[in-house]
């Protein structure tokens, strides 16, 4: 059986969008993984191309918010950025909730003064979640061992 996990970001446009295709290739048997915001910004399609030069193709995800999800309950809920921490809302049962936030590429591009240099923030932020999606399972205490 598999854990339900959610990635919970402002406008699940980048961050969150990130975290669920790293765990969708780096877990896939162990988390059925989503991602949601508390806005839906749709997609960015930067994000879309930096995934896609680790060979994980997020372009067929859209942007939604929880409203948007199946009601069936999380056993994890990871938010990524400061404001969906401190405006996650309470969710039933016995999931439990996580923060790990990552900076907003489209906020550190804003100042790249080349499409190259923009996408460069992006890729720092990829690398970052991918990181921490190694390591997911003893974030959350989940024993592999077993």
């Amino acid at each position: 059986m598999k854990y339900r996990l959610l990635f919970l970001c402002t406008g699940n446009s980048c961050r969150s969008q990130m975290a669920e295709g790293w765990t969708s290739r780096l877990w896939p048997d162990v988390f059925d993984v989503c991602s949601a915001g508390l806005v839906a910004h749709g997609l960015n399609q930067k994000a879309v191309q930096v995934m896609a030069e680790k060979g994980i193709d997020i372009s067929g995800h859209t942007s939604k918010t929880l409203k948007e999800l199946p009601r069936t309950p999380f056993d994890f809920v990871v938010t990524v950025c400061g404001h969906a921490a401190e405006s996650c809302p309470i969710f039933p049962g016995q999931t439990k909730k996580f923060h790990q936030g990552f900076e907003d590429p489209p906020k550190l591009a804003e100042t790249a003064k080349t499409d190259e240099e923009a996408l460069n923030h992006y890729r720092k932020v990829r690398d970052e979640i991918g990181e921490f999606v190694k390591n997911l399972p003893a974030f959350l205490h989940i024993d592999m061992r077993s």
